[in-house]
């Protein structure tokens, strides 16, 4: 059996820590402020996070290519993954997103 000396535990022991604490950072980046699809205003407008998942049935108004990067309301570029909405405030929806309430640009 080989001897650890007590330096090479120190360093190991803080190499284990710091990746441990940086990758739980790494998940933990999510978008700040971002609407969830439970939210009752988003809810109220049928907003969901991918456009593909839209129930044609129940907004028939929907339409294939119509997410928030191409909405008026869409505050931001359209290449932004997320991006702020005059209708929802201060939240960030994603850019692959719909609602009901869209408007072409």
């Amino acid at each position: 059996m080989k001897k650890t000396s007590r330096r090479h535990f120190l360093l190991l022991s803080v190499g284990v820590g710091s990746s441990l604490a940086l990758s739980r950072a790494a998940f933990a980046a999510t978008v700040p402020n971002a609407l969830s699809e439970s939210d009752p205003k988003a809810k109220a407008v049928g907003y969901t996070e991918d456009a593909s998942k839209v129930d044609k049935a129940k907004f028939p108004n929907f339409a294939a290519g119509q997410s928030c990067a191409n909405c008026s309301l869409f505050q931001g570029k359209a290449s932004d993954a997320y991006g702020g909405c005059t209708l929802f405030g201060d939240k960030q929806v994603a850019s692959r997103g719909w609602c009901s309430a869209y408007s072409n640009m």
